[in-house]
């Protein structure tokens, strides 16, 4: 399977391809616009407001998050469009020159001789980097010298060792090869040791049978591409990814003349790193990359936020940029489309990460696409908004134990999410549910006599949430709001099929498009009705919104939101009107 596996909601759909690698190669001229200009919040569709609290919200974990900082500093890029709305750096690129473990503080630097962030400071991106070998893979496979349904050994022979001589390409960019985890490469004294420990691990488990993220995926993987290519990794980057979209500061193993402006990471020492190292400034962070001298498939890339933003925009326009094509729109779209139906919750395109709201956060959709790195990066593609986010943290300064989970990013990725603006449905404005996590928000409509006659509820809804752990809820009360029952409904979105709700829910991802509603209501002569939203503690989506709101019992209207009198007698906690 080469290229011509398109997949396709879940499956796949042949296509036909050059028979000519070369051909296969050639790059198709783009629409010669510029990839990306600096640009005002309305000029890229954006609400400036949420814009303002992402970076305010991001300077929060500058501080103690509870006990120490998530990071010493950040650069945070947001955009939409050809529009970077937001490209702001925040702290300090080098504060720490050490870490002492007695007392878990940090030994600063000087003052004269700390470097605060910015815009163009080069971070460590650890396992972002498996998105550049990705994109180097997916390449192959449309040059016909990968095959995507291939096992690796038949390519690397020495692979096929312990069991893995079913292991394919595609589980290796899915990670469902069956690898653990990791193993310390950095103990093997040689270079064509460690690749041998690769070659002599046994799997985990079968091929195919569970998700295991792992680095010895990528690692293999650039095996394979060094194999067939004939160049090392470094080489292919520079010469198929950074030099035709013009990324000057991407790259492994960053000269020293780079170093004042790249951020520190760590204070490297055992018992926490694999190996003494002291502070870590210029190198890449990840033992086992180190130990393959700087160049590995799963870590060693240097970067910064506007290179990525516009890898980012060639990624989102279809595999182009200006005048240079990097892939076919054809290869992005595996890269955007799940392998992993098999294993909910462990989305995965080619190389990318999908769906995932634990760093994603409300921009999370089945066909976002990101992926974070341990020192405390992180990108991420939507889609379906044609919105971007790059969070570039040193959140290992000056060690890695000061900062658990991933509450920044997702603060982050909720703003974006929440500056994207849902345009109300058939008004100047709409109830919007809000986005708070832990949090209930109600809008109930007057109490009404739905006694006699069918009475039927309609309005526009529109909802995206997290699945299944934020719900949204019509509910009816005929005692006063003593006891409450589901509402059955009913939602069509625009072109499409009715769909039913017998539980009166709805959760997880609509299309973030508007759809109509209507809904039998019980019989009762104080009838109560409410929409009621609940969210947990975690993550959330981008929330839920209302309009038009009207209750018709044959053809005398009980309620109609567009009339004022009517619309003041709503009530609505956790619920505001919004423009869009």
């Amino acid at each position: 399977m080469g290229l011509g596996a398109v997949a396709l909601g879940g499956g796949l759909a042949f296509a036909s391809l050059p028979a000519d690698p070369a051909a296969a190669a050639a790059p198709t001229r783009g629409d010669g616009r510029p990839a990306l200009r600096h640009g005002s919040a309305r000029e890229a569709g954006l609400l400036p407001g949420p814009l303002k609290q992402l970076v305010a919200d991001a300077e929060a974990f500058l501080q103690p998050s509870p006990r120490h900082p998530w990071y010493a500093g950040a650069v945070l890029l947001a955009g939409r469009g050809r529009t970077v709305a937001l490209h702001k750096p925040i702290g300090m690129a080098v504060r720490y020159q050490a870490y002492d473990e007695e007392t878990d503080t940090g030994v600063e630097f000087p003052p004269d001789r700390q470097i605060p962030m910015a815009e163009d400071t080069v971070f460590d991106l650890a396992s972002v980097s498996k998105l550049f070998t990705s994109i180097l893979a997916v390449q192959q496979i449309e040059r016909g010298r990968i095959e995507l349904e291939a096992p690796v050994a038949s390519y690397l022979p020495d692979f096929g060792r312990a069991g893995k001589q079913d292991v394919t390409i595609r589980h290796l960019l899915t990670h469902t090869s069956g690898f653990r985890a990791w193993i310390p490469l950095y103990t093997a004294p040689t270079y064509e040791e460690k690749v041998q420990r690769v070659y002599d691990e046994a799997l985990a488990g079968p091929p195919g049978t569970a998700y295991l993220y792992s680095d010895l995926n990528l690692i293999s993987l650039q095996l394979v591409l060094e194999h067939v290519t004939g160049r090392r990794l470094d080489v292919l980057l520079r010469e198929e990814i950074t030099e035709p979209l013009g990324m000057r500061r991407t790259r492994y193993n960053p000269p020293a003349s780079w170093k004042p402006k790249i951020a520190a990471t760590e204070d490297a020492r055992r018992p926490w790193s694999g190996l003494d190292r002291g502070l870590v400034w210029g190198e890449v962070h990840d033992e086992n990359a180190y130990s393959l001298g700087g160049v590995a498939g799963h870590a060693g890339v240097f970067s910064d936020a506007w290179d990525l933003a516009v890898l980012a925009r060639t990624l989102l326009d279809g595999g182009v940029c200006g005048r240079k094509r990097i892939l076919r729109p054809e290869s992005v779209e595996l890269m955007f489309t799940d392998f992993n139906t098999a294993f909910p919750g462990d989305e995965h395109g080619l190389g990318f990460e999908l769906y995932q709201h634990w760093y994603m956060g409300a921009m999370a959709t089945p066909r976002t696409a990101g992926h974070t790195g341990f020192t405390g990066t992180a990108l991420v593609l939507d889609p379906t908004t044609d919105s971007f986010l790059v969070v570039l943290g040193n959140s290992v300064h000056p060690v890695r134990s000061w900062r658990s989970g991933s509450a920044p990013r997702v603060a982050a990725a909720n703003q974006l999410a929440r500056a994207v603006p849902v345009r109300p449905a058939r008004g100047r404005t709409a109830w919007f549910s809000g986005m708070a996590s832990a949090a209930t928000a109600t809008l109930a409509l007057p109490a009404l006599d739905t006694s006699s006659g069918v009475a039927r509820l309609s309005c526009a809804l529109w909802w995206d949430t997290e699945p299944k752990a934020d719900v949204l809820v019509l509910e009816s009360s005929a005692d006063g709001g003593t006891t409450w029952e589901p509402v059955p409904f009913t939602t069509r979105r625009p072109g499409g099929a009715a769909e039913a709700h017998p539980t009166g829910t709805a959760t997880g991802w609509s299309g973030r498009v508007w759809h109509d509603l209507t809904a039998e209501l019980p019989a009762a002569p104080g009838l109560v009705v409410r929409w009621r939203y609940t969210t947990d503690r975690l993550y959330v989506g981008r929330g839920a919104y209302v309009d038009g709101l009207r209750v018709e019992k044959g053809r005398r209207r009980l309620f109609d939101e567009a009339r004022p009198a009517d619309a003041a007698r709503l009530r609505a906690e956790g619920w505001s009107r919004e423009t869009g």
